[in-house]
């Protein structure tokens, strides 16, 4: 993370050769080693299928012009004032949200708004903070995945761990409108500033999205404005109702669409080669996480982690417990996934909190707070497709993203604190 966000490496190139480097360190070689990579590999692969055609279809959605009187009702309602902007931003995600799915919630805030930030020359670095925020609060629904995994790792039940947590996620919500309202201040004094100046070129790399004003006219298909419509409404409500795979659903609705809107063989073989760089630029980096992801895991580097930090907490920090493995829940679920923290280091740190009789149910709401975090994290595939989607680098949403993000993390800390969700003492302390 450190050589990303230095930009010393690619995280393509990180997340390859880092690993190999510890792990030959560790003793590990040979087959064995090709055996972890591997491994990690194949448990990704459906995300990449999934994010490859989820590009192509929304790349080509962008070429036929669907977007277009999405961005130009929008433009008339915020009327060009960075404040309203990004505050519909974080309204936009937050709602989109609520299907628990992050990659939608990414595709649908970036292709909605992306061309209005590059319109009149804003930092598409605060559309992927905000959004990835608004998501990060609402992944605490049952559906979002992280609280049934805590639920199932402490056998409670889920809803009794997420209705009180509801009134947290209103806070957290309404944290990120206020952050979104402050950003959106800055880039109005910015702009202003420079006299309304776009961002200097280098600073903005091309994103998956482009200006709908750039596309090609030769392109654009106005007639079939409402097949795109309804076949996009139908794809994403078969992604909430789980029809089929997710990569499944994307390749069948790439190839319907590309098919009804270029039905010149020539034309598709143009369209799908416009866009191979932006797939091959985001699906190679969700093979390289796989090797990350395989190592970290198959080597018990994992394990090792999560068993030398419950070491480090001596036995009198015992009745801070919650707050404790709320406050770690930050940079665990950075740095490992969502599985091993759930599933390795929570049933342990429950345990040693039923000692100070704090329950379960309360131990399971705290390990939830650091998620903001945790879709910073490489090992969150869907973090790719946003910044892809937005054509901002990596490391530079890390680095922009991460002290906001511990904000609304420490927000919700002291909310559920306040709310008394989790104590702050052990029941005995």
């Amino acid at each position: 993370m450190t050589l990303i966000m230095l930009k010393r490496l690619s995280p393509l190139v990180a997340l390859t050769l880092i690993p190999i480097v510890f792990a030959l360190v560790a003793g590990f070689g040979g087959k064995e080693l090709g055996d972890m990579m591997l491994a990690g590999i194949t448990k990704l692969a459906p995300t990449g299928i999934m994010l490859m055609f989820a590009i192509l279809y929304f790349g080509l959605m962008i070429d036929v012009g669907l977007f277009d009187p999405v961005v130009r009702r929008i433009v008339q309602v915020v009327d060009g004032d960075p404040v309203k902007i990004l505050v519909g931003t974080a309204v936009l995600a937050t709602v989109v949200s609520l299907d628990g799915d992050g990659s939608t919630t990414y595709m649908i805030t970036v292709a909605s708004m992306l061309p209005l930030y590059r319109r009149i020359g804003m930092d598409p670095l605060k559309l992927t903070c905000v959004t990835i925020l608004a998501g990060g609060v609402m992944n605490l629904t049952p559906w979002g995945g992280p609280l049934a995994r805590a639920a199932s790792a402490l056998h409670v039940e889920p809803g009794e761990v997420f209705m009180p947590m509801i009134p947290v996620m209103a806070i957290g919500v309404l944290g990120v409108i206020a952050l979104a309202y402050i950003l959106g201040k800055h880039e109005r004094a910015r702009l202003a500033a420079t006299g309304g100046a776009r961002l200097p070129e280098s600073a903005v790399p091309a994103g998956l999205i482009e200006p709908t004003d750039t596309v090609d006219a030769a392109l654009k298909r106005p007639r079939l404005l409402w097949f795109n419509a309804l076949l996009t409404i139908g794809l994403l409500a078969g992604l909430v109702f789980a029809v089929l795979p997710l990569s499944i659903m994307f390749m069948i609705g790439f190839a319907i669409a590309i098919l009804v809107n270029y039905p010149r063989l020539e034309d598709q073989r143009a369209r799908i080669a416009g866009h191979a760089r932006n797939v091959i630029a985001v699906v190679s980096l969700i093979f390289a996480a796989g090797i990350f992801t395989g190592i970290l895991g198959e080597t018990g580097m994992v394990e090792a982690m999560s068993n030398s930090l419950l070491a480090l907490i001596p036995p009198q920090a015992g009745p801070f417990l919650a707050p404790i493995v709320a406050l770690a829940s930050l940079p665990l679920t950075f740095f490992i996934s969502n599985d091993a923290f759930y599933f390795g280091v929570l049933p342990v740190a429950a345990n040693a909190a039923h000692a100070y009789g704090i329950a379960p149910l309360e131990m399971a709401r705290a390990s939830l707070i650091g998620q903001p975090v945790h879709l910073l994290s490489p090992l969150v595939p869907s973090t790719y497709l946003l910044v892809g989607l937005a054509g901002v680098e990596f490391g530079d949403h890390q680095k922009f993203t991460l002290k906001w993000a511990t904000v609304i993390c420490v927000l919700m800390l002291v909310a559920s604190l306040g709310l008394g969700l989790f104590p702050f003492f052990g029941a005995q302390g």
